[in-house]
């Protein structure tokens, strides 16, 4: 991986080139299941005047909150540009969730994340969401592949997601000079604010590949961090780690994809980390916390 500053990095830039793209080797052996999904919210009850039904749903944010003092303190970089982050520095038992592209928009996936109040982060490119161009391979075959696009990205915010930011149309950005990450990463961020009506603050660099003009790009376009991962969720809910014992740790944030059976997939990986005992975290509180 390129230059730059790093806080809480587990893994290489060789290792997260290749995890990143799903050719990660060591994928979790495990036994998957297909758990059925937790209970929602609660159903509507009648009022006792007879007036109709209210809905009763859980309020704040979804997913845990880190404890006063769980959370330890991410330095800032000294050169005033945004970190680059991939895990959080805590002891608890929590992980985080985040999602790239935006290609195959499956609605029960955004059912999940609303029904269940999953934490997730989505970090969008234009040409998945709007379906431009020739579709990432591993989309293919999918159902929902760019079926609702933006709209569908508006109904991920609805239900509680964060919308972040991918760049335009997903390129190797050490490969462009400055202007031209920058049009990269401002293009989508305006896009964001557009359709959704908040601009996005963290950044993922396709492939992970970043140097220090991303980062400076980044800081241009709005940005606070960068945000990589240490591990990846490959088709049926499998973990491909990018640590020695192939387990999840406290703190680590798993990438995943819009791809083909995105509800199915997410659903195993729901019910796994539950299993091993963690906790999905919010990811924009942790941050806060870690950060402040």
């Amino acid at each position: 991986m390129a230059s730059g500053t790093y806080w809480t990095i587990s893994a290489t830039a060789a290792t997260a080139l290749a995890v990143s793209t799903g050719c990660a080797t060591g994928l979790d052996g495990g036994t998957e299941d297909g758990a059925a999904p937790a209970p929602g919210a609660s159903r509507a009850s009648k009022s006792p005047s007879g007036a109709g039904d209210r809905a009763a749903r859980p309020t704040g944010p979804p997913g845990v909150t880190p404890k006063p003092g769980e959370v330890g303190r991410l330095p800032r970089p000294g050169d005033g540009l945004p970190p680059v982050i991939s895990s959080i520095p805590t002891r608890r038992k929590v992980v985080f969730l985040t999602i790239d592209d935006g290609w195959e928009q499956d609605p029960g996936f955004v059912a999940q994340v609303r029904d269940r109040r999953i934490p997730v982060a989505a970090f969008v490119t234009r040409d998945a969401v709007e379906a431009r161009g020739t579709a990432d391979p591993t989309a293919q075959g999918g159902r929902f592949l760019g079926a609702g696009k933006w709209e569908y990205v508006r109904e991920l915010r609805d239900a509680g997601a964060t919308i972040e930011n991918h760049t335009l149309t997903h390129p190797n950005l050490p490969a462009l000079g400055y202007e031209g990450q920058k049009t990269e990463i401002c293009g989508v961020s305006k896009l964001i604010r557009r359709h959704t009506g908040t601009a996005p603050t963290l950044f993922r660099p396709p492939f992970g590949n970043h140097n220090t003009l991303t980062r400076r790009a980044a800081k241009d376009c709005g940005i606070d961090a960068l945000l990589l991962w240490t591990a990846t969720v490959q088709p049926g809910g499998k973990i491909a780690y990018q640590v020695p014992d192939k387990r999840l740790r406290p703190g680590d944030i798993l990438l995943l994809h819009f791809r083909p059976n995105l509800a199915r997939d997410f659903r195993i990986l729901v019910a796994k980390i539950k299993r091993r005992g963690f906790e999905i975290g919010n990811l924009d509180a942790y941050l806060k916390a870690a950060t402040r």
